[in-house]
């Protein structure tokens, strides 16, 4: 199977927007005393830390099934592994 570059491209660009949007979120949680805000962005964080598991499964598929070493979905599971791993760090932050 050949790597769709043009799928791999929109999975690097989405997991970009949802760390991104990961940090803002820690950033809100920290600085607001609303719980109603507070039990938003907890859902909300739940739910974007799902989707980069999920791209980082497909990550995962797409890099096995390439046999070159440099290729775009390489850097896709470097990234999906390095927002995974701080959301991690930080999941006290909710608890």
């Amino acid at each position: 199977m050949k790597e769709s570059q043009s799928l791999t491209n929109n999975l690097l660009m989405e997991v970009d927007v949802l760390s991104n949007r990961l940090r803002n979120i820690r950033q809100s949680f920290k600085t607001t005393h609303n719980k109603g805000l507070k039990k938003r962005l907890f859902s909300e964080n739940k739910y974007i830390f799902k989707r980069v598991k999920e791209i980082s499964r497909i990550a995962d598929l797409l890099n096995k099934k390439n046999n070159e070493k440099l290729n775009f979905s390489n850097l896709l599971v470097e990234i999906t592994k390095r927002t995974l791993n701080e959301n991690k760090f930080e999941s006290n932050l909710f608890f």
